[in-house]
């Protein structure tokens, strides 16, 4: 019988489980991949990265998006682009940089990705996906897997059919799908009977990705399609437990306090990588996400999500605290 507990190989990187933290566009900075790690993940990835940015050397770029935790091993940092040359040279640095993987996004379907010939484009043009892939790989000499959808319209299957060539002309380790056709977003039913389609047509791992916003559904998807692994994307903001629960080391939902903490140790880091100023407007997406873990009334959570400084969301916090947070105790 599988399960979400056992180690799997990624080409040469020993994976200790399947729980896996999906990239995640401006939230999967170092302290969030660090966090998933503390809660068990197996493997992490970055947000999404240009590769132009990096090869390029822009400063902000290689200061904040190629910092790596010593305690967040195994990770994999996600490029995207279009260029192989530009490629070849930015898988050097991430290389460099500490990474254990490289993970390539050929499935994000944002306007301002695609037009550039980046993303879910790629299912497009097919051969330049596959030279992206293979420079990634030879040049940084790590395990490379990349990021599909089926295709880019609906009953579009370009992604499947372009997953076997990035196996065997470009040598990618494995295959992180989202069964649902880019045009669609992250709206409809996936597809998990497309992902088991895969799984048994290919020689290397299929990571799943998609549609799992819940416990239950994580599992039915590992368990009806065959993966080697899921991939939890927004279903994990502001709620790490999930994947202690998914891998049997936490039972139920964490109290207030437990959130009230941990929502401490994220602003902490904030301040940590991008300075106490930044780090103050960079939370407030992350607020709610906590907010909404208390269990608190609009009103009752207002001060907190809407806190325009680190000071005052800790000032929010100790007065949740003060009062028991509010009706949801503790």
């Amino acid at each position: 019988m599988r399960s979400l507990t056992d180690p799997w190989r990624l080409g040469g990187l020993t994976v200790p489980n399947r729980v896996v933290l999906a990239p995640m566009a401006g939230v999967g900075n170092w302290f969030v991949r660090l966090q998933a790690r503390r809660f068990g993940a197996g493997l992490v990835v970055s947000e999404m990265v240009s590769s132009s940015a990096l090869a390029s050397g822009n400063k902000r770029t290689l200061r904040e998006f190629l910092r790596v935790h010593p305690d967040e091993h195994p990770m994999a940092m996600q490029l995207y682009g279009h260029d192989p040359e530009v490629m070849r040279a930015a898988a050097v640095l991430v290389a460099r940089a500490g990474a254990d993987a490289i993970d390539l996004n050929m499935g994000c379907p944002v306007r301002k990705v695609c037009r550039s010939g980046a993303g879910a484009a790629l299912l497009a043009n097919p051969d330049r996906a596959v030279a992206l892939a293979r420079a990634a790989r030879e040049e940084s000499g790590l395990p490379v897997t990349v990021k599909l959808r089926p295709g880019i319209a609906p009953r579009d299957r370009a992604g499947v059919a372009l997953a076997p060539r990035l196996i065997d002309e470009a040598g990618v380790a494995g295959i992180a799908f989202h069964p649902r056709e880019a045009a669609r977003g992250h709206s409809g039913a996936p597809d998990y009977g497309l992902v088991r389609e895969l799984v048994e047509a290919l020689p290397v791992p299929v990571i799943v990705s998609g549609g799992l916003a819940s416990d239950e559904r994580t599992r039915r998807a590992f368990a009806e399609s065959g993966v080697e692994a899921v991939m939890l994307a927004r279903g994990s903001l502001g709620n790490p437990w999930r994947i202690a629960r998914l891998l049997g080391r936490y039972a139920g939902d964490p109290s207030a306090r437990e959130v009230a903490e941990e929502l401490e140790w994220v602003i902490e880091r904030a301040e940590e990588h991008l300075g106490v100023e930044r780090a103050g407007l960079y939370l407030r997406k992350f607020y709610p996400w906590y907010a909404q873990r208390f269990g608190l009334t609009s009103r009752e959570r207002e001060l907190l999500v809407t806190a325009p400084t680190t000071a005052r969301a800790r000032a929010a916090i100790r007065a949740l605290e003060a009062v028991g947070f509010g009706s949801a105790g503790c």
